[in-house]
C-alpha cells in the first residue's frame, strides 16, 4: 500500500522562495516514508500580475523550481507529481505545465493544461488564461509510478468530464487534479466535483492545492483532497494554513469498486 504526501501551498510572486519551499516539502515528505509527492497548480510562481510574473517564466530548463524539485527528488529517492509551472514554449507563448518526476530526478512525463479558465466571476474577479498560456492538447497517463497508472489534468479541467472519461478508459488507478480555485468557486464547487470524477473514472483523485491570501492578491480555496474509487474522501487538509500530509492508497480498492460498479466496461458510445 503505497503512501503518498500532498503539499498544500500559498505560493507567491517569488519564484526562489517558492522552489526553495518546494525543495523542503519533498526532503519532508520523504522523510516521513512518502513514495511520492504531489504538489499543487502552480507551485512556482502565482502571480496575476503578468507582467511581473513575465520576468520569471522562462523556458522549462531555466525553470529554478523544476531544477530544485527534480535535484529534491533525486537526493530524497521520491516520485514528484509537479502539479504544475508556468513555463515559456518555443513560440513564447507561456505553459501551464505538469510534471512528473522519478526518484532519479528524471522528467518521465509532461502534461499541458488543456482548459483555459476565461471567466468573469460574481466576485468581480476576471481571469483569461488564454490571453497569456497556450492549450495543451494531448491527454496524458504514466505507467509505472509508485501509485500505479497515473493521470494529468489541471484545475479547471476538472469541469470537463471527457477528458476524465478518456483517462478512466484509459484504466488509471489515480488521477492527480492540482489546483488554484478560487474561494467563491471553491466553496460552491470543489467537493462535488472532485467525489464525481473519482467516482466515474473509478480512480483514486489526489487534489493538491493553494489555500489562502496571496501576495498578488488573490485568495485560494485550499482543501488539498484524497478521494477514493467510491467517492469517499480520505483526505480533506483544510482551507486555512499550507501544510504536508500523507496518506496510504489502497491500490486493491480499484479493482473491488470497478468489480461492484462496472461503469467503465458497461460504458457505451452514445449517437449523435
Amino acid at each position: 500500500m503505497p503512501q503518498i504526501a500532498l503539499v498544500q501551498m500559498t505560493s507567491g510572486i517569488d519564484a526562489g522562495v517558492n522552489a526553495i519551499n518546494l525543495e523542503k516539502a519533498i526532503i519532508r515528505a520523504a522523510d516521513g516514508g512518502a513514495e511520492m509527492v504531489f504538489t499543487p497548480e502552480m507551485s512556482g510562481l502565482l502571480d496575476r500580475d503578468r507582467q511581473r510574473a513575465a520576468k520569471s517564466i522562462v523556458p522549462e530548463e531555466e525553470t529554478i523550481a523544476l531544477a530544485r524539485v527534480r535535484e529534491a527528488a533525486s537526493r530524497a529517492g521520491v516520485w514528484v507529481s509537479l502539479g504544475s509551472l508556468a513555463v515559456e514554449t518555443q513560440d513564447g507563448r507561456w505553459a501551464n505545465r505538469s510534471f512528473v518526476i522519478d526518484a532519479d530526478g528524471d522528467i518521465v512525463a509532461r502534461y499541458d493544461k488543456i482548459h483555459m479558465f476565461d471567466v468573469d466571476l460574481a466576485s468581480g474577479e476576471s481571469w483569461r488564461e488564454s490571453n497569456a498560456y497556450k492549450a495543451g492538447e494531448k491527454v496524458v497517463a504514466v505507467t509505472d509510478t509508485p501509485v500505479g497508472k497515473l493521470g494529468l489534468t489541471v484545475c479547471y479541467d476538472i469541469r470537463f468530464p471527457a477528458l476524465f472519461d478518456a483517462l478512466g478508459q484509459a484504466r488509471c488507478d489515480v488521477i492527480a487534479i492540482p489546483a488554484a480555485f478560487t474561494v467563491p468557486t471553491g466553496s460552491a464547487h470543489w467537493h462535488v466535483l472532485q467525489r464525481a470524477r473519482a467516482i466515474e473514472a473509478s480512480a483514486f483523485v489526489v487534489a493538491a492545492a493553494q489555500v489562502g491570501d496571496h501576495a498578488d492578491g488573490r485568495r485560494t480555496y485550499g482543501h488539498s483532497l484524497v478521494v477514493d474509487p467510491w467517492g469517499e474522501v480520505l483526505l480533506d487538509m483544510g482551507g486555512a494554513e499550507p501544510g504536508l500530509a500523507l496518506c496510504d492508497i489502497d491500490l486493491d480498492r480499484i479493482g473491488e469498486v470497478r468489480a461492484q460498479v462496472p461503469s467503465l466496461a458497461n460504458r457505451r458510445k452514445i449517437a449523435k
